[in-house]
């Protein structure tokens, strides 16, 4: 797959825009943001253990329907029994000042009603992606969040992580030529026994959770919406994983200045990669979205260099202190509302094009 001809450089081009995690401002007077955390799960503990890495924001409160998890995360962080609220009393948090942002680590179905939920108490939103399970929900979490006067921000955590940043700029600066074709590969097997193979609670398998790394990816890399959508299922349905959700789905996009994207989301093989294909070169990352552990390789000239970074602030605190920021500085968030909004169009469109076998254009 790659030349045998590697060396090792220390990147240029880019580089300023790579380290950057967030807005260039500075937060006024030092204030940092407080985050209340709604869902306790597996990734909130990861979330939760970054406001230590963040220089603007702060954790402050946390909700859940588990009093253990309560009583043991509120211990491990500081946060105190005033501040963590069941799902019953989480309406109240409006009185709460020490609380800006809430931020919604729930399953899919339910992020919807807490983003309104938190809106009309009063508080900035992060939403976990996807960010709904419908364009119809999305489009009411916009409105909703509008409507009080509050930010909406959806935590694609990857633009937050430096070699993505960089692969966006190397591409769209026509680093390795304009573009041509991307290609987006994104899977694991998933195991039983959890709320992403429940629809009601997902709203779909692998695409609604590990697939949309492969569309925002070739959307953040080519900066361009996909006109065109073809797309086909391949799930095993004697396997119990897959009772109600979807195994494996392929998708080719096509986009405007005519690039193609072929792009795999898959609950059964695991890949994280992928590969932006210009006409002098090609830039890879492999792994390209995980939580740590990326790698980049840029083809070009007849060689093969693997591009490496000075470690900086990780893409989670990025991304909690880029909202910060943006609150501190009335600013927009890198990823508004609109950007999840904008890859729910396309997932249900893909779903439909597997669904009725034939493509599908997307309309602006």
């Amino acid at each position: 797959m790659r030349d045998t001809s590697r060396r090792t450089v220390i990147t240029g081009l880019g580089a300023g825009l790579a380290m950057a995690a967030g807005g260039a401002c500075a937060a006024p007077g030092g204030r940092r943001i407080g985050y209340a955390i709604v869902g306790l799960g597996r990734y909130a503990e990861l979330i939760m253990s970054k406001f230590a890495e963040c220089d603007h924001a702060r954790l402050t409160a946390l909700v859940s329907g588990t009093p253990e998890k309560l009583a043991r995360f509120g211990e491990t962080y500081g946060v105190p029994a005033s501040h963590r609220y069941s799902y019953a009393d989480f309406d109240t948090i409006r009185d709460n000042p020490d609380v800006d942002v809430v931020y919604v680590i729930l399953p899919n179905a339910l992020h919807a009603e807490y983003t309104v939920r938190a809106a009309r108490a009063g508080k900035h939103v992060m939403c976990e992606k996807p960010m709904a399970v419908s364009s119809s929900d999305c489009r009411t979490m916009i409105e909703a969040c509008q409507a009080a006067g509050r930010k909406l921000m959806i935590g694609y955590r990857s633009r937050f992580e430096p070699y993505n940043r960089l692969a966006i700029d190397l591409a769209r600066k026509g680093f390795v030529g304009p573009t041509r074709i991307v290609t987006s590969d994104h899977g694991f097997n998933a195991q039983p026994n959890q709320w992403r193979l429940d629809r009601a609670l997902s709203g779909g398998g692998s695409l609604m959770d590990i697939g949309i790394y492969s569309l925002n990816a070739v959307r953040y890399l080519t900066g361009e919406q996909p006109v065109e959508v073809s797309a086909v299922e391949s799930t095993d349905r004697n396997d119990p994983r897959f009772r109600t959700v979807e195994d494996r789905i392929t998708f080719l996009l096509r986009f405007p200045s005519g690039i193609e994207a072929t792009c795999v989301s898959s609950y059964s093989s695991g890949h994280n990669i992928y590969r932006v294909t210009g006409t002098k070169g090609w830039i890879e990352l492999e792994p390209a979205t995980a939580y740590e552990g990326q790698r980049m390789f840029v083809h070009r000239d007849g060689r093969t260099e693997e591009r490496r970074l000075t470690p900086s602030k990780g893409q989670h605190a990025g991304q909690l202190d880029h909202f910060a920021e943006c609150i501190l500085n009335d600013t927009r968030p890198l990823v508004p509302g609109e950007e999840g909004l904008a890859d729910l169009r396309v997932i249900e469109a893909i779903y439909r094009s597997a669904r009725e076998g034939r493509r599908i254009t997307l309309t602006a």
